[in-house]
């Protein structure tokens, strides 16, 4: 975890634990929260969600250095990824997503969601079966190479599975010969399974032949117009991923393959990222190596800055495209004239299952997972304490506190579980609850019991520990956000 980001959670957690304990210095200790029998008043919260009943298959979560595929665990997230069940490797580049990795994505997408129409973005979904005569009018269909997974169908026509959607979107946009210019700008989205045909898939879900993306195409009735749309989508990055808690640094970029004139990568710094990203230690200025000379350590833009190099993973790239495609495909629309123009366009790509992994390999340790709070697939996992042991009594409470949270806190229902697995050892399901990195972790034990009970709460980002009353959980856990 970044260092800033560590203070932030240190701040917080002092906070609340100073005011706990002004809280039980002036007041008697009684509860203000009552307790709610779950069979008297909590049946419309529904059952608790049981870890025995998660479907993380143990064969899966056991794996470790001894993997069926090996040379392949190359990388903290994958390895962590397939020991906790959240991932299962099917063939080369291609990955089972299990539960826990599917809630975590569906809350990721909300959060594109929420940034894109935020900026007047507008969701849709097109095909992944793209014909290749929109590719060759394009001139990629030979460009693109060996990457390109290409088929037939039984009448002998070409078609590929769409690794991005410009020639697509760029003709459904022509279709609509009544497009003003009032409409613009137009900019249409979809998170979609791409697919690439990597010569060596590694690294898990950060390189892979099946992948999930968004992709957002904007059309602009002027270049300048086309430029603030490309600003502004480039802004909402940034704010995406500062609401996941990651430092990414936006750099200068080539335009490769896509085309355009102007291109910047979104990199989150890592030991294991592929690209090479020089940054400026005086100004702002960073870019891929690939646009620089490579014996130039002078920034380009202060002059006076030296360029340090760093590793990164790319899980953004913005593109301005001009009318690369809109000429070829005469997607045109209706100025103030009345007279057709061509539309000035951008698009606009981002790695969501990348960053999915992005994350959990630049915030975890070795031997524990850690999400950005915001998309962990489970808030809360509570702990009864063992069968048998001497404070077994306690597992009533524990079990009543999932219904409590989901009484008085109703958008935490669904976003906590009970790890009903009494059997094992509160230890051995602490070590269980790290390698699943779930942002808070309640221990049921002993002094859950006392004549004031408090509840032993871990903070898995941070590591701390705190003994809270029930309030005072709930106090905590009513500042969690839920997406």
């Amino acid at each position: 975890m970044e260092p800033a980001v560590r203070q932030i959670w240190k701040r917080g957690f002092h906070s609340l634990h100073r005011s706990f304990i002004l809280h039980k210095r002036h007041h008697s200790g009684r509860a203000e929260h009552a307790d709610i029998p779950p069979s008297n008043h909590c049946g419309h919260v529904g059952p608790a969600l049981l870890v025995s009943r998660l479907y993380q298959p143990s064969n899966l979560r056991d794996l470790g250095q001894d993997s069926r595929l090996p040379g392949e665990m190359s990388c903290k997230s994958q390895r962590l990824m397939q020991q906790a069940g959240l991932i299962h490797p099917s063939n080369p580049g291609c990955y089972y997503y299990l539960p826990a990795t599917v809630r975590s994505m569906e809350k990721l997408v909300r959060v594109i969601d929420q940034e894109m129409q935020a900026i007047g973005g507008q969701k849709l979904d097109m095909p992944s079966l793209c014909s290749a005569d929109l590719w060759k009018t394009s001139e990629r269909w030979d460009l693109m190479g060996k990457e390109l997974f290409r088929l037939k169908d039984r009448h002998g026509a070409d078609y590929c599975l769409g690794p991005t959607h410009e020639e697509v979107v760029t003709t459904l946009v022509a279709h609509q010969t009544t497009l003003s210019y009032r409409q613009l700008p137009l900019l249409l989205y979809q998170i979609t399974r791409k697919f690439r045909d990597e010569p060596k898939p590694k690294f898990g879900l950060l390189r892979g032949r099946e992948f999930y993306m968004k992709d957002m195409y904007s059309f602009d009735v002027s270049e300048e117009a086309a430029r603030k749309t490309y600003d502004s989508v480039c802004q909402a990055y940034t704010r995406l991923f500062a609401r996941l808690g990651l430092r990414c640094v936006q750099v200068q970029a080539d335009t490769g393959n896509i085309g355009g004139t102007l291109s910047h990568e979104f990199q989150l710094p890592a030991d294991i990222g592929e690209d090479r990203v020089l940054v400026c230690g005086t100004c702002s200025f960073a870019a891929n190596m690939e646009t620089l000379s490579p014996d130039r350590t002078n920034c380009p833009q202060c002059s006076t800055g030296t360029l340090v190099e760093s590793k990164g993973i790319e899980v953004g790239h913005t593109f301005y495209l001009g009318r690369k495609y809109s000429q070829i495909f005469k997607a045109t629309f209706s100025n103030h004239q009345n007279k057709p123009a061509v539309a000035e366009m951008g698009c606009y790509g981002l790695g969501v299952t990348r960053i999915l992994a992005a994350a959990i390999e630049v915030m975890s340790t070795e031997e524990a997972l850690r999400w950005p709070g915001l998309i962990a697939p489970y808030q809360v996992c509570v702990l009864p304490p063992k069968k048998g042991s001497k404070a077994d009594e306690a597992a009533v409470q524990a079990e009543q506190l999932v219904h409590t949270v989901g009484q008085f806190l109703p958008r935490l229902r669904g976003e906590v579980v009970l790890d009903d697995r009494t059997q094992m050892t509160i230890g051995k399901r602490l070590k269980d609850a790290g390698r699943l990195g779930y942002p808070y972790v309640v221990v049921v034990g002993q002094a859950a019991l006392e004549e004031m009970p408090k509840f032993e709460v871990i903070c898995q980002q941070t590591g701390e520990t705190m003994f809270l009353s029930k309030d005072g959980l709930l106090d905590l856990l009513g500042t969690v956000e839920i997406v």
